[in-house]
């Protein structure tokens, strides 16, 4: 396969939201490049203006349509949001070069991931189940990236080629993704289960005895600053973070378990997304947690 640098359409991304722009600026910043872009906000009069200003500053070819985006590429990369990933592989499955590795970097069930292969193999394609295994900032395209399936060593080797962090685990298509998901039960979980108990604490007027209780018991959590990231990280992305979990308490629905904590989890998750409250990364826990509870009280009038 030739390297994604010597052909303008070697390399392509379906999806250009925070973390296509993140591995795009390091692949940039590592010498690789051009690469072209196509995301369904352009095909909204409402975001395309942004979004091909997302394309201009990432300095990306922006394509309008999947077609366009996907003409010579011997590399792809699936970067959407969870429910949209099935959606996406039948798009580019129908321009897909043959034997192009299509890398399914989306937060989905070892059963979606399972599902879309069969798509892609179907035209011709190499499907890659990618799990990208921590926020892409700031290690941009060094973020570290699981692959697996019978493609995942050439997809590993692809990957190192654009300077990128992978690592092939084995089994089949979806081995990667039962990491991330099961996972993802504890990390998401987490941030809302402090949610929840910030917010509470903070409402009950009892915040500061309940955080240091907690520092006590856990002495080198640093609750108040972990408290204040993970509401900030659930304001900023609760909405993609509560289609990943569907996704995983589809997982553990899948390994006869039953999913109901991932659900209440993505409910939560989803509900904090939706507020549209503009988080800051350094901003006080306490702060930050009056706006969310004002803003749900306004939301619940």
């Amino acid at each position: 396969m030739a390297d994604a640098t010597e052909n303008a359409s070697a390399a392509a991304l379906i999806g250009f939201g925070e973390a296509g722009q993140a591995f795009t600026k390091g692949w940039m910043e590592a010498g690789h490049g051009p690469f072209a872009a196509y995301d369904i906000k352009t095909d909204d009069p409402a975001t395309a203006k942004a979004k091909r200003a997302d394309y201009d500053r990432a300095g990306v070819r922006g394509a309008d349509t999947p077609a366009q985006a996907l003409a010579g590429a011997e590399l792809v990369f699936c970067l959407v949001t969870a429910d949209r990933a099935r959606e996406a592989a039948k798009a580019a499955a129908l321009y897909l070069q043959p034997g192009a590795l299509f890398f399914d970097c989306n937060s989905c069930a070892p059963s979606t991931k399972q599902g879309s292969a069969k798509i892609i193999e179907a035209t011709g394609g190499r499907y890659v189940d990618a799990a990208v295994m921590a926020p892409v900032h700031p290690k941009l395209h060094r973020t570290p990236v699981l692959v697996s399936g019978p493609h995942a060593e050439a997809g590993e080797k692809a990957m190192t080629a654009l300077s990128m962090a992978p690592r092939a685990v084995a089994g089949d298509v979806g081995a990667a993704s039962s990491i991330k998901m099961i996972r993802s039960v504890m990390i998401k979980g987490l941030e809302a289960l402090t949610l929840e108990c910030v917010l509470s604490a903070v409402k009950a007027g009892v915040d500061q005895e309940v955080l240091a209780s907690l520092d006590a018991t856990f002495p080198q959590f640093d609750w108040k600053s972990k408290s204040a990231y993970m509401m900030e990280r659930a304001a900023t992305h609760g909405v993609r973070r509560a289609a990943e979990m569907r996704e995983v308490a589809l997982t553990v629905d899948d390994l006869g378990l039953g999913g109901q904590m991932s659900r209440a989890t993505a409910a939560r998750q989803d509900e904090i997304g939706r507020l549209g409250v503009h988080a800051r990364e350094d901003e006080d826990y306490a702060a930050l947690a009056r706006r969310l509870l004002d803003a749900l009280s306004s939301d619940r009038e």
